[in-house]
């Protein structure tokens, strides 16, 4: 086979040669690139999967740490004063209407239960909302701190009136279930 591919090559004249040449170099040139990108990919994977790995153990190393952190955070935490889903839109829709908030939405709320605790999440808009309420609502919410949480918070101004503002709030409750 290969003394065939000789003289079929020798054979040519050398415009010929240069041309097959040509095309050798470029399919060799797209196989090595193409061979790069995915050696490139593998290595990315490689280091990712190591990193994720390398955290993974380091926080089951840190396993007993953890739970005894979570234990102690726990111990300061008064059940009764925790909100379930139910009591925590009533208790942020209360602190809506007290901070003076009147074009308030609440979406579904979301639950995730992991042993004795569970966090239950809330989004909450408001919109055509001057900068006061605003902030006596935040406020408020913050006074009722580590049993309501904001998660996220963010505001834009209103596009008929700028001098009114709409909000949106990811807010989350801790409950602790009473065994």
């Amino acid at each position: 086979m290969i003394r065939s591919l000789r003289a079929f090559f020798l054979g040519r004249h050398v415009r010929e040669k240069l041309l097959l040449m040509v095309f050798a170099v470029a399919a060799a040139a797209i196989w090595f690139s193409s061979l790069s990108a995915r050696a490139g990919r593998f290595s990315h994977a490689a280091r990712s999967t190591t990193a994720a790995l390398a955290e993974q153990a380091r926080w089951l190393t840190d396993r007993p740490t953890v739970e005894a952190s979570a234990q102690a955070a726990a111990s300061r935490l008064d059940p009764v004063r925790t909100l379930d889903t139910t009591r925590l839109i009533a208790e942020v829709a209360a602190i809506a209407t007290e901070s003076g908030l009147k074009n308030t939405t609440s979406g579904d709320p979301k639950d995730l239960r992991s042993g004795q605790f569970a966090v239950h999440t809330l989004q909450f808009s408001v919109t055509k909302v001057d900068w006061g309420a605003l902030k006596t609502f935040y406020l408020a919410l913050g006074k009722r701190s580590p049993y309501i949480g904001i998660e996220q918070f963010s505001v834009q101004v209103d596009r008929a009136n700028p001098a009114l503002l709409n909000a949106s709030f990811q807010i989350s409750s801790v409950e602790i279930s009473r065994n």
